[in-house]
């Protein structure tokens, strides 16, 4: 067995899944969705062979020329394979579901990039097993997860061993799904994704300090607050569901004088902007 390598003896830092239960669970969960599928990170092929099975159109994108080639050779006339970085890829402007095996050194970055597309509608990615319990909330969530929350279900399906990547890495893997909501907990992303910074960020012992410091809750509101969701003035920003996220979110903005709540919804949609500019209009 190979010794382990953080992220794979080469330039690239790609450690290849070979684990035929690991692969079954996923094209299992593929066999869910619908839709053309956008894979990245193909490598060798292990999940771009037997997805391409299901007849349904595949894009696989691979970082490295030489592996990128090889493979088109392999792959019937459904799939194409894009010699490109995930970070810089343009994904597809209809719907459509995304698989892949991430570098592990490239996690955090890839999926930023991946939950900032606005067109796919269910992620089916292997991570590093501490991203993806992170992710899910399990042991309570990040501000990564918690910033996304209200526009994505984030389920963690398995740990997967070290043992089932060539080259071995140090760490083990974790299957993740992402699932896009179909309605959104909140309305005005960069406003709110501001806010769970600051709380996350913000000084205090527990959200019953923090969330007051911030500036947006009087202590009395705060504490009331709390008490309708059952939870404790020591409870940390990682201790909130994505819905008490959402409901904290709401009640800030509720509590702000009126300059400051325009300012944290946001602009008003394209949508918005045409069916005012039609009453106007008339």
């Amino acid at each position: 067995m190979p010794s382990p390598t953080p992220g794979g003896p080469h330039e690239l830092g790609q450690n290849f899944l070979v684990d035929r239960t690991t692969i079954r669970m996923i094209e299992d969960l593929v066999a869910r969705t619908s839709g053309p599928i956008v894979e990245v990170g193909p490598g060798d092929g292990a999940l771009t062979v037997p997805l391409s099975r299901s007849g349904r159109p595949l894009t696989a994108v691979e970082i490295d020329p030489k592996r990128a080639r090889r493979l088109q050779r392999r792959v019937p006339e459904h799939v194409a394979v894009v010699n490109a970085d995930v970070l810089r890829y343009r994904f597809p402007r209809h719907p459509h579901v995304l698989v892949g095996n991430l570098p592990f050194h490239l996690t955090t970055a890839a999926l930023k990039r991946i939950l900032a597309e606005q067109r796919w509608q269910t992620a089916i990615l292997l991570v590093q097993w501490e991203v993806a319990r992170r992710r899910a909330g399990v042991g309570g969530a990040s501000m990564l997860t918690a910033s996304w929350w209200p526009w994505y279900q984030f389920t963690l399906h398995a740990r997967v061993a070290a043992r089932s990547f060539r080259p071995v890495p140090a760490v083990d893997g974790g299957l993740l799904s992402i699932a896009r909501r179909d309605r959104p907990l909140v309305a005005e992303r960069t406003a709110y994704q501001r806010f769970v910074r600051e709380v996350f960020t913000g000084r205090g012992r527990g959200l019953g300090e923090i969330a007051v410091r911030s500036g947006r809750f009087d202590r009395g509101e705060l504490r009331e607050w709390l008490r309708a969701q059952r939870l404790s003035p020591q409870a940390l920003p990682k201790d909130l569901t994505a819905e008490q996220w959402a409901s904290l979110w709401h009640r800030a903005v509720r509590s702000a004088p009126p300059g400051d709540r325009a300012r944290d919804r946001g602009r008003p949609g394209r949508a918005h902007d045409q069916q005012h500019g039609r009453r106007r209009r008339r």
